[in-house]
């Protein structure tokens, strides 16, 4: 295993870059940190339209919502693969389409993570906002979404969490993130695929193991501060 790791470190992390494509483990934590990134402010649109009190607007979205967490994402790589290109006539990368597949997929999970982040909190907070005179909105954006958005924070690593693992689905489009390479690699050394697969493995573990304690740190320092609030918001994983 450290004759493998000792050859082939470079490309493990970096891929053929700079010679080629950027790839391997490096391309695996871009494209979940810029999934992320991209979805949670559609997320946070979402999970506001989710809170609406008007139905025309809360209606569409929640139904929006339940049909992207009732898909797996492996449907919706896919369809951003195939539908996309086909309706608008731009065939996109794979870096390009993984990317649109997990702002969609994460934006409904981010949803349902600000709507309880919103929801846990006292309704005392928007009363308060209204009866001081603010409008909906405004003691929304200034009084009750920042609360709740601080109350999210261990929420959202774990959302990170569960995006650097979903990358891996990038292999069926021909990604180069982490599985691919692994498997590029199996295929020149074809003797130890059990010491190749450990390494990814163990490769994914450490990344996901660490952030979950830090999401566990964070979590412990907000309940510390006084935020009970900020209990862990839970949304269960329909589909992956």
């Amino acid at each position: 295993m450290l004759e493998i790791i000792n050859d082939y470190w470079v490309y493990f992390l970096i891929g053929q870059y700079p010679n080629g494509p950027l790839g391997e483990l490096v391309l695996t934590l871009l494209l979940a940190s810029c999934g992320l990134v991209l979805a949670l402010p559609l997320g946070i649109v979402l999970g506001l339209a989710r809170v609406s009190p008007w139905r025309w607007l809360r209606w569409p979205v929640t139904g929006l919502v339940f049909v992207v967490r009732g898909l797996p994402l492996l449907m919706v790589i896919f369809w951003a693969y195939f539908f996309l290109p086909s309706v608008t006539g731009v065939k996109t990368d794979q870096f390009t389409t993984m990317l649109i597949a997990l702002v969609i997929f994460d934006a409904a999970y981010l949803a349902e993570i600000v709507r309880a982040g919103i929801q846990g909190l006292p309704r005392g907070q928007m009363e308060t906002a209204r009866a001081l005179g603010l409008g909906y909105g405004r003691a929304m954006r200034l009084v009750v979404l920042p609360q709740a958005l601080r109350s999210m924070l261990p929420s959202l690593v774990n959302q990170f969490v569960s995006t650097i693992k979903e990358t891996s689905l990038g292999y069926i489009i021909g990604l180069a993130e982490v599985s691919f390479i692994a498997t590029q690699i199996n295929t020149q050394v074809f003797t130890k695929p059990a010491q190749i697969y450990l390494i990814l493995g163990g490769t994914y573990f450490i990344l996901c193991f660490g952030l979950s304690r830090f999401a566990y740190w964070l979590e412990r320092r907000l309940a510390r501060r006084g935020m009970s609030a900020a209990d862990p918001i839970s949304v269960p994983k329909v589909s992956a």
